[in-house]
């Protein structure tokens, strides 16, 4: 059952978190509108610079890391990468710049491990914000979940994928 907190602002649920904050992406595709002059930019470029974009982000990340806050991220990615995949791999030096540690995983070494069928981030091991999209990648909302038994799950995939996962310096595309 969702939260009544469903409303929490992402920047909430980080700041509130005292130990980890680990997300798993799983599309192939994310068609954020918002993105769109960064996506035409890094066609041209092949860099994703965006101080303006990146900035915020990289300051409420890199506040969490100095608090203690151990940030992953990790992607699994059908190979081949799609363009919106490149895209999302050329920005993540800025993720790393806020001291996240992040990982990309094939979709075809996933075939054996059991993976919730939507995005997540997981905070502290006990709060699930699940990320939700449509077809096309456009982001639609968020669902927050603090049952033990959905904790443990996206906890559990998220580390199936993460020690199968290569570190992102030395994933090629």
């Amino acid at each position: 059952m969702p939260s009544k907190q469903s409303e929490r602002s992402f920047e909430d649920l980080l700041s509130a978190a005292e130990h980890s904050a680990f997300h798993l992406e799983t599309r192939d595709v994310y068609a954020v509108s918002y993105e769109q002059q960064d996506f035409e930019a890094w066609q041209k470029t092949g860099r994703w610079e965006n101080p303006t974009y990146w900035q915020p982000w990289i300051d409420l990340v890199g506040a969490a890391v100095r608090r203690g806050v151990a940030v992953r991220r990790a992607h699994v990615v059908s190979v081949p990468l799609s363009e919106s995949a490149r895209f999302e791999h050329a920005g993540t030096v800025n993720n790393l710049a806020a001291g996240e540690e992040v990982r990309w995983l094939p979709r075809r070494r996933t075939a054996d491990l059991a993976l919730p069928g939507t995005d997540f981030w997981v905070f502290d091991g006990r709060l699930v914000r699940f990320g939700h999209f449509t077809g096309d990648g456009e982001w639609t909302g968020q669902e927050i979940r603090e049952e033990p038994a959905v904790a443990k799950l996206c906890a559990s995939a998220f580390e199936a994928v993460w020690e199968r996962a290569t570190p992102h310096a030395e994933f090629r595309v």
